[in-house]
């Protein structure tokens, strides 16, 4: 399978199973496009069924993750759209989000700068946020009269920072700074500026040496319980649980252990 988007860059190390994904508009703040969205939508979609891809890494270049939509490429050419076409942008854009999460590879956000917008949502959306020390967040929407739930923002962020947090940066649309991001679960680490990249890439090579459809199926009950009772959430791990058991993974760890050695997960 051949992955070459056209309007951010894409490298996939095949040594270590990492796939990098780099917004690459640096003098737009890496604003997204109506192509850019498609294209990551579509390139999730891949990395997904890619056998060679066991974890990803998004990031951008410059000063900033991305400030979300363009206001010339998309925000200005909204208001040339009826109903319809308003409709088919909007759900591409859930689009993009809901392939980050249904992605079966875990997904690393190596935010190097600012993170605005729709570009706050798709951070919210990765699996795991390693932020510089620059990278202040904000969803925006509020401010430009939008609805703060946008992009699945209001599904997304009260499950990583609760109720309250989420309903005061939703609504007011404010900026936090990275430490405070951290402080209340939305960065999972706050690095140097120059320490970003290298540290989401380590996180995501240690991911890619773990075993995958475990971390698969984790990220898909992560997606699933939260909408369940109690008592199907349980049967849904037991089931699943026990599938596991059968998988050359868990055998494989038993004899690391026995042999004292690092696991060779398949």
């Amino acid at each position: 399978m051949t992955i070459a988007p056209q309007s951010f860059l894409y490298a996939h190390d095949a040594a270590t199973g990492v796939a990098t994904l780099t917004l690459n508009r640096p003098e737009r703040l890496n604003a997204l496009t109506f192509q850019v969205y498609e294209e990551l939508r579509d390139t999730f979609r891949a990395v997904d069924v890619a056998t060679g891809v066991r974890a990803v890494v998004i990031t951008g270049t410059g000063r900033a993750f991305c400030s979300g939509g363009d206001v010339e490429d998309i925000i200005g050419r909204l208001f040339e759209r009826d109903a319809a076409g308003l409709l088919a942008f909007t759900r591409l854009t859930c689009d993009l989000i809901l392939a980050i999460r249904e992605c079966r590879k875990p997904v690393v956000a190596a935010l190097n700068g600012t993170v605005a917008g729709a570009g706050a949502v798709i951070a919210a959306a990765c699996d795991f946020r390693i932020a510089a020390e620059s990278a202040k967040i904000a969803f925006l929407f509020t401010r430009v009269g939008l609805s703060g739930a946008d992009m699945g923002a209001a599904w997304l962020l009260p499950r990583l920072v609760g109720l309250g947090h989420a309903t005061e940066l939703l609504m007011t649309g404010d900026f936090c700074d990275a430490q405070r991001a951290k402080d209340i679960g939305l960065y999972h680490r706050v690095v140097p500026q120059d320490q970003v990249l290298a540290e989401a890439r380590t996180l995501a090579e240690r991911l890619a040496r773990g075993p995958s459809l475990a971390l698969s199926v984790t990220k898909d009950a992560l997606n699933r319980e939260a909408a369940m009772e109690l008592r199907a959430a349980l049967e849904l791990e037991a089931q699943v649980q026990a599938e596991l058991m059968q998988h050359p993974n868990f055998r494989e760890s038993y004899d690391a252990f026995i042999a004292k050695r690092e696991p060779r997960f398949t």
